[in-house]
């Protein structure tokens, strides 16, 4: 039990980098479709989130809005977050939402500037 336990902390504790990886390997060599599993991760990492607004040292981002250039945001937001299209389309599609809560300020900075350049507008928290 101990084992599982660690390695659900190692999932929770993941960069966006790392969970991307880690899905392209689960689909390439394993056949297996991650989106299922992405939003799972998506709200244990948010689970930390009144500790980070005291300590400032973790911040949420949130999709105001997805510009012009939607197909690109949608795209891209699946891409950050490992979640099939269908479910990327709805988070946009339902903005203002977040896309990552509870995660480091530079990683956060850097998916903002990522989903800036895809035309959305985007929040830090």
């Amino acid at each position: 039990m101990a084992d599982l336990k660690a390695f659900a902390e190692q999932l929770v504790n993941l960069t966006v980098k790392e969970v991307s990886e880690l899905a392209a390997i689960l689909k390439d060599e394993y056949g297996i479709e991650p989106a299922a599993a992405a939003a799972p991760v998506m709200v244990a990492g948010g689970a930390g989130e009144g500790a980070g607004e005291e300590e400032k040292s973790s911040f949420d981002v949130i999709l105001k809005a997805a510009g012009g250039q939607k197909l690109a945001v949608v795209k891209l937001v699946k891409e950050l977050t490992g979640l099939g299209l269908k479910e990327a389309k709805e988070v946009v599609d339902g903005a203002p939402k977040a896309i990552k809560e509870g995660i480091a300020k530079d990683e956060a900075e850097a998916l903002k500037k990522q989903l800036e350049e895809a035309g959305a507008e985007v929040e830090l928290k």
